[in-house]
């Protein structure tokens, strides 16, 4: 079933990558949500060697090696989304893998100085194999940072305004779109409550560093809010936390 899911994932992916180009990168860290320039999680990254799972387009990465980092590897599910990251990042020799985020494909272990992930972390099908891969690639004294989805936002409806809940948040299971960004592409999204993420790091060995339920961007302090039942909505990010961004270190 777990294959069968990665499988379909990753063919839904390679068609809906083009929507993704630049989008969900650093400095920003989620729909609304106050960016790198506003929290300062990373520490100076000059000269480190950095792993981004769930690359997407290249453009975290991009970001990185603007902010003097030496070398620079990422893992994405997307063939097309590789593709696009070699191009985003052309003649900075990066080292990307075409794979499942829960697959060891032969990235070095205790050899990361940090590892992170924009929006990308949620879509594994294990998250305790992801995260204790994770903990191997990076070395003594290195952290790891991930956002996702406000466990609870998903289950977030708007309807003319009104913002209510949906379903169970105690339950975790998986969500299915038929039709992901209005193309034919299905896809498969595990649903999990934040102790479940927490605990799991906890449980491998990491030490928490920071949990931040996102507020929005000072950025977005001058414009009015305006009624909208889209799925990301200034009106409901200002109301609920849009995003969650933990910060952890392997010691």
């Amino acid at each position: 079933m777990v294959n069968e899911i990665l499988k379909n994932n990753k063919i839904s992916w390679d068609k809906v990558a083009h929507h993704f180009n630049g989008k969900d990168a650093l400095p920003s860290y989620g729909p609304f949500t106050q960016t790198e320039d506003e929290l300062h999680l990373f520490d100076d990254v000059t000269n480190k060697k950095v792993l981004d799972i769930g690359c997407g387009s290249g453009h975290s990465l991009r970001y990185m090696s603007e902010k003097g980092a030496r070398e620079l590897w990422g893992v994405d599910l997307s063939e097309n989304q590789i593709t696009t990251a070699f191009e985003t990042l052309k003649n900075l020799n990066p080292q990307l893998f075409c794979a499942a985020m829960e697959k060891d494909v032969g990235i070095p272990k205790n050899y990361f100085d940090l590892v992170y992930s924009i929006y990308a972390i949620g879509w594994t099908t294990d998250l305790a194999t992801t995260f204790q891969l994770i903990y191997d690639y990076l070395k003594i004294g290195g952290y790891f940072i991930f956002s996702w989805d406000h466990p609870l936002y998903p289950h977030l409806k708007s309807e003319n305004g009104r913002i209510y809940l949906e379903g169970s948040y105690q339950k975790e299971s998986s969500v299915t779109y038929n039709h992901f960004k209005g193309e034919d592409a299905k896809m498969v999204i595990p649903t999990r409550k934040m102790s479940t993420y927490i605990n799991e790091l906890i449980k491998i060995g990491f030490s928490i560093d920071q949990v931040i339920e996102s507020d929005v961007s000072a950025s977005f302090d001058s414009i009015e809010d305006s009624v909208s039942d889209r799925y990301y909505s200034l009106h409901k990010a200002r109301r609920f936390p849009t995003t969650m961004i933990i910060k952890a270190c392997k010691h």
